[in-house]
């Protein structure tokens, strides 16, 4: 009688966890691209990576409790050219749009107004709109001269 060899602890390891999970496409795919594939790779791209650290850092560093401004600047940011443009430094990118903001009061009226349409559906209730010639209502948390402290005050974090 000869003595079969014995099995490959590795192989039987592999063999018991497989044979509790379900099959998946990305398993499939891993499978396809073979072992080590992935090594030193992320299999995040380059844009979400920096879009998550711009968002981790607004996160951290943006004065905005109702979170109306961060959701705003995120979703300016996120596929922006100025973030493509500065994917290895996201934080250029913040800093850019910042900058324009700030460059235009057009530009700044129009997303006070985006974040006043946010901060309204957040909170169920009827956002503030500044109308012009008439002083901001006290009880607005988002006028263009809070927006552009807020702003300013961006500007000089990712700057230091």
């Amino acid at each position: 009688m000869q003595d079969e060899p014995d099995p490959d602890p590795d192989a039987e390891l592999e063999r018991e966890i497989r044979q509790g999970r379900k099959f998946s496409a990305q398993e499939a795919i891993g499978r396809l691209a073979g072992p080590g594939a992935m090594k030193g790779g992320s299999p995040i791209s380059r844009q979400r990576q920096a879009e998550n650290a711009i968002e981790v850092w607004l996160r951290a560093n943006l004065a905005d409790s109702d979170g109306a401004l961060k959701a705003v600047m995120q979703r300016h940011l996120k596929g922006s050219e100025l973030l493509l443009e500065n994917v290895d430094q996201p934080l250029g990118a913040v800093a850019a749009y910042c900058r324009q903001l700030l460059a235009s009061d057009h530009l700044l009226s129009e997303v006070v107004r985006e974040v006043d349409i946010e901060w309204g559906r957040a909170m169920e209730e009827r956002p503030y709109f500044a109308q012009e010639g008439r002083p901001s209502d006290p009880l607005d948390p988002y006028t263009s001269e809070s927006v552009r402290v807020r702003l300013d005050e961006v500007l000089k974090r990712t700057s230091s």
